[in-house]
């Protein structure tokens, strides 16, 4: 173990005690609501975080890549939902899942896609169990509840080769919104989408035993999910300021972090340079367009504090630039911030700024830190 001073920069930070809060606060509103958790793993992609949620827990997991699959099955979760729509080219990485033993299952929205699935576990003697995505906003993928796809998916899927498991939706365009008014009035939305879908599918006949909703901001304003049987969820595990704008958590509350160093000043222009640019943070500007933009960070002190009017507003490869956007007057920067001080930055999007990191140092109550390493791939 470490101390933050004996750390190489940049390095993506997590505050143990913040992260398991959030898994908290989001396990006992799931078991308070009356559904299971079944979070989504693409946000940190490492098998202690995974093993925390768990502990708290959480049943199953979601993933985003067949290798956050492969890598979660071999840590020992063996109930996993590939959340992308299948495509024919993946399905013998997947097969080769299914037979080691992981429970994996697939998701489609169209015809063509069942039909390939489904033809591909006749093929090789699998039944493969499957989702139908439901569109609940019109935010990307999924078929209308109310339209003859619905069924027509689901007769593609009847045949042999596969088996409809359920249906699921994700509310992705929860992430623009910031009322909580809104925020309810959209969670109530997805899951009425759902649950109505799954209720049109039994009464053609179909078994639709599942039915997943999810999306961090919606999981955590729904008033109730009645009919709903899991939530998906993954960015509460860590937060960001994209969250924190969204209104589902304060700043304090983000658990992850990049721990970077004071290299310079130009103390006329009211910068501060640091060695955290885009490639320690990620290209992501998700506040860019909410109500209050962040640049590419907000900048805390080494103690995890915020420091108001000081934020990552321009970045290069290596290098971060600090803009000071408070008053000029007080004490000069370069006294502030010497170099070679610590600070941390806060991100936009945990999962984009955990991508550019091998590693997460998992930062104890005590001030020593423990690397927990993390995976990229598909």
């Amino acid at each position: 173990m470490s101390s933050l001073a004996e750390l190489p920069t940049p390095a993506a930070l997590i505050d143990v005690a913040r992260m398991q809060a959030n898994i908290l606060r989001m396990q006992q509103r799931m078991d308070a609501l009356g559904v299971h958790l079944r979070p989504h793993l693409k946000t940190s992609k490492c098998p202690q975080v995974a093993a925390a949620q768990r502990a708290a827990g959480a049943r199953g997991a979601t993933v985003s890549t067949l290798k956050e699959a492969e890598e979660f099955f071999d840590a020992g979760i063996d109930d996993l939902v590939y959340a992308v729509g299948m495509v024919p080219a993946r399905l013998p990485q997947a097969l080769a899942l299914r037979r080691r033993g992981c429970t994996l299952t697939l998701v489609t929205d169209s015809v063509a896609g069942a039909e390939a699935i489904a033809a591909h576990g006749r093929a090789h003697g699998e039944t493969w169990p499957v989702w139908i995505e439901v569109d609940a906003d019109g935010h990307r993928s999924g078929v209308d509840p109310e339209g003859e796809a619905l069924l027509a998916v689901a007769a593609a899927l009847a045949g042999g080769g596969a088996r409809l498991d359920g249906v699921m939706a994700h509310a992705g365009s929860s992430y623009g919104l910031d009322t909580p008014a809104a925020l309810q009035a959209l969670a109530e939305q997805e899951r009425a989408r759902t649950v109505r879908a799954a209720e049109r599918l039994r009464a053609a006949g179909h078994a639709c035993p599942v039915v997943s909703v999810g999306s961090t901001p919606t999981a955590l304003s729904a008033a109730q999910l009645a009919g709903v049987t899991e939530v998906r969820a993954g960015v509460y595990v860590f937060f960001d300021l994209v969250m924190h704008n969204v209104g589902v958590c304060t700043l304090d509350e983000i658990a992850l972090s990049v721990l970077t160093r004071v290299i310079g000043h130009q103390a006329d222009k009211g910068w501060v340079i640091v060695d955290a640019g885009w490639m320690a943070m990620s290209r992501d500007r998700g506040t860019q367009r909410q109500r209050q933009d962040y640049g590419y960070g907000q900048a805390c002190s080494e103690d995890g504090r915020p420091i108001p009017g000081l934020c990552l507003d321009d970045a290069n490869q290596e290098h971060g630039i600090l803009h000071w956007r408070g008053d000029a007057g007080g004490e000069p920067l370069d006294r502030r911030f010497p170099v070679g001080s610590l600070l941390r930055l806060l991100p936009n999007h945990a999962c984009a700024t955990g991508a550019q990191h091998p590693a997460y140092q998992a930062l104890r109550p005590d001030g020593r830190t423990e690397a927990w390493p993390r995976f990229n791939g598909w």
